[in-house]
């Protein structure tokens, strides 16, 4: 299959765009394409470079061969069509006789991509599921070899109608021949030439049962046209609702592969072989209503089908800030020219979006730079409209139902235009909806926003009354979302396990003790996002989300490596830190903090035992001070990561460089973690930041956790204490992780 599609787009290439139109790449006959691809495969085409001059007869040579095998092919095929089609383009490729080495690179490109392609697409497991995504997307279009028939059969009818006008300009000069021998005839019936007169009339009837007849199939074959182009475009209707489906499922992590240009083209065909049937109809001299009118219904459905929303509004849109969005005609080159096309936008609720097709009711919204002109870029083959600085200047929104906020409210913007294509008489309107968006004022709303969009992303279904969504989902539903939404924003292939999966699932249903199967359990859209979470300020999705950002910032790596455990309980944890040696660690998302990390690990007790620590959470504007490694490396407390890899083994690679000494004599600070409570003697500790600050004091010595520096001058660390935390089979409050300044060294350099 890819030796065909990359030899038609060789011959695509070499054609000009009349040839393309007349006779597309993918309308060869399965074997022939088969046969030219064997034979391109089979010749030498490597050493081709356009500044190997030298070579140039070589390629004449390759060049001369294919035509020549392109005539050959043509001359031995019994269908007219096809011999037509190939001697079309045998004769165009001819038009390369001057530069037979851009022929022979040009090949050689082509090959290079198809053997790049057959190499990497069944390499890595990961890459399966998008492979298997465009597998399906290939069968959802309308099939290359649908297509080749379509066109196939219209050339017939083309052709049947070209026979017609021949048979019927013989009879007509039969019949003048006829009535200008009939009245000699009548005068002397014994003429001898009676006979040959007998056999002009034989021939007359024999031409008109031909005309006859090839009429009856004419108007068969336009019936089957006219069926199979209704096929087709029933079924390339259905992939482009299948691309926006995906670009909207996108938005919670799922592949997408945005390319229209394959699109467009079914919609160039079918809409010419549209034309062409019209043609055909009102060639034939009689109107045949039916026929005429199924044609009329599929020019509009296609027309009014092909406007895209190629890059999506933002769907979190705060009121008087810019944004952008691109839409995008398919059918662009085919508009008619001289009035340039204006597409305008404006903004509608809920309703509005439901009863999308009557008449428009009360302004909802005002936008600002809410117009844009269609144009074509002649390099991308692509007409577009793009709306670079719109902007909702306010927004008046529906009575709320119970207990929702405004961050549900959902409005989507319509864009809408009247467009005239050629060859069309009538112009037509075009509109195409966006993606649901939710419209803020502040931006303290647009987590809660964000938590609307990912639902309705996520648990909407395809063929829905706008913007009808479940108010209760299975937890296996909810998990594979959340899953792709974290994978997919912090750009990692390693997934939420099984582990992490069952502590969310305990977590969003305020079951710790829960082991079974969670999958069946259904969680509302108020658990996600509206109620908060038991002994909380915050929502799951601000927890969650909160997660994601850390992750994206400062974790990814770790992550993407396997050494952060991610989501686990302190159940769980006691489970698999109980029976590991003093010193063993692991790294889990804090469970009490949005957007923390935190290091639990085992320590002794005083009277011999062991413990878990839990230190302090780090946030984003903790590790944008100090990074994870550095933390890792300054707590002498922690050896092993779980199960029992040496830590400077594993985050060795993550540890900053020692600071240079710096210019102009003064002495070098730097800033370093250690866990516990108390401070050096005769130093001035207080802490570097309010988020430092502990959040629970340590019972065992009641006093606050504090952060230092390295003493200046080279002097030695001072070992770093554990705060007591709980101990086996218990859990207490966390121990501190934090920095301290030491200010008595620094201030004898200062001036006075």
């Amino acid at each position: 299959m890819a030796q065909w599609i990359h030899m038609s787009q060789m011959i695509q290439r070499l054609s000009d765009d009349t040839v393309n139109k007349l006779y597309p790449p993918t309308a060869f006959p399965i074997e022939v394409r088969h046969f030219l691809a064997e034979w391109i495969e089979s010749q030498r085409w490597d050493d081709f470079a356009l500044e190997k001059v030298e070579l140039e007869s070589q390629a004449q040579t390759l060049l001369d061969q294919t035509i020549s095998m392109l005539q050959s092919i043509s001359q031995q095929n019994a269908n007219v069509v096809d011999r037509m089609k190939l001697m079309q383009i045998s004769r165009n490729m001819r038009m390369l006789n001057q530069q037979p080495l851009r022929f022979a690179v040009m090949v050689k490109e082509i090959l290079a991509k198809e053997r790049a392609l057959l190499s990497t697409l069944p390499q890595t497991p990961s890459s399966t599921p998008q492979y298997q995504q465009h597998q399906n997307r290939e069968n959802s279009f309308p099939s290359l070899q649908d297509v080749d028939h379509l066109v196939l059969k219209v050339l017939e009818v083309q052709d049947i109608r070209q026979k017609m006008h021949q048979l019927q300009e013989e009879l007509n000069w039969e019949r003048q021949n006829f009535e200008g021998l009939q009245g000699p005839i009548q005068q002397n019936e014994m003429d001898p030439k009676n006979s040959e007169i007998q056999k002009l009339q034989n021939h007359i009837q024999q031409l008109e049962y031909n005309v006859k007849a090839l009429a009856t199939k004419r108007f068969q074959l336009l019936k089957e046209c006219v069926d199979c182009l209704d096929q087709c475009q029933t079924r390339l209707i259905s992939r482009l609702k299948a691309w926006r489906w995906e670009q909207h499922k996108a938005t919670i992590g799922h592949p997408f592969d945005e390319n229209l240009h394959p699109l467009q083209t079914w919609c160039e065909q079918l809409l010419g072989v549209n034309g062409k049937l019209r043609q055909e109809l009102m060639l034939i001299g009689e109107p045949i209503p039916e026929l005429q009118e199924r044609l009329g219904k599929l020019l509009q459905v296609v027309i009014q089908s092909s406007l895209m929303v190629e890059k999506q509004p933002p769907q979190v849109i705060k009121t008087q800030s810019k944004f952008c969005t691109t839409v995008r005609y398919l059918l662009g080159e085919k508009i008619a020219s001289g009035k340039p096309v204006v597409l305008k936008a404006q903004i509608m609720n809920e309703m509005q979006a439901r009863n999308l097709g009557s008449v428009p009711g009360d302004n909802v919204g005002e936008l600002i730079n809410n117009t844009a002109i269609l144009e074509h870029n002649a390099v991308s083959k692509s007409t577009c409209a793009t709306f670079r600085n719109m902007s909702i200047k306010k927004i008046k929104r529906a009575d709320r139902r119970g207990s929702e906020s405004v961050t549900e409210e959902k409005f989507a913007l319509l864009f809408s235009a009247e467009i005239t294509i050629t060859g069309c008489d009538t112009p037509y309107r075009i509109q195409m909806i966006s993606l649901p968006v939710v419209v803020i004022v502040h931006g303290s709303q647009d987590n809660s926003a964000l938590a609307t969009i990912i639902w309705d992303c996520a648990f909407s279904e395809s063929d829905r009354v706008p913007f009808m969504v479940p108010e209760r989902v299975p937890w296996r539903m909810m998990y594979s979302t959340l899953n792709s939404k974290f994978t997919s924003e912090v750009q990692t292939n390693h997934n939420l396990d099984n582990y992490n999966q069952h502590f969310l699932a305990q977590k969003i249903f305020d079951k710790p003790d829960f082991g079974d199967d969670f999958s069946n359990i259904l969680v509302s859209w108020a658990q996600f996002n509206k109620e908060v979470l038991p002994g909380r300020t915050f929502t799951f999705w601000q927890w969650f989300e909160g997660v994601i950002e850390l992750s994206k910032k400062h974790l990814k790596t770790y992550w993407s490596e396997g050494l952060i455990f991610g989501f686990i309980g302190k159940q769980h944890l006691h489970l698999i830190l109980k029976d590991r040696p003093n010193g063993t660690f692991l790294l889990r998302f804090s469970d009490s903090e949005i957007g923390g990390i935190t290091i639990a690990y085992v320590s002794a007790t005083e009277n011999g035992g062991q413990k878990i620590q839990n230190i302090q959470p780090s946030t984003k504007k903790d590790l944008d001070i100090r990074n994870l490694g550095d933390r890792i490396r300054d707590i002498n407390e922690i050896t092993y990561l779980y199960p029992a890899f040496p830590k400077d083994e594993v985050f060795k690679r993550f540890y900053s460089e020692p600071q240079a000494s710096p210019p102009g004599g003064y002495i070098p600070v730097s800033l370093q973690t250690r866990v516990g409570t108390e401070g050096r003697e005769g130093s001035s500790a207080i802490p570097l930041t309010p988020s430092m600050t502990p959040i629970a004091v340590s019972p065992a010595s009641n006093t606050y956790p504090v952060n230092q520096f390295q003493q200046p001058l080279g002097q030695q660390e001072q070992d770093m204490e554990g705060g007591a935390s709980g101990e086996f089979p218990g859990f207490n409050d966390q121990a501190s992780a934090n920095m301290e300044i030491d200010f008595e060294s620094l201030l004898q350099d200062l001036p006075e």
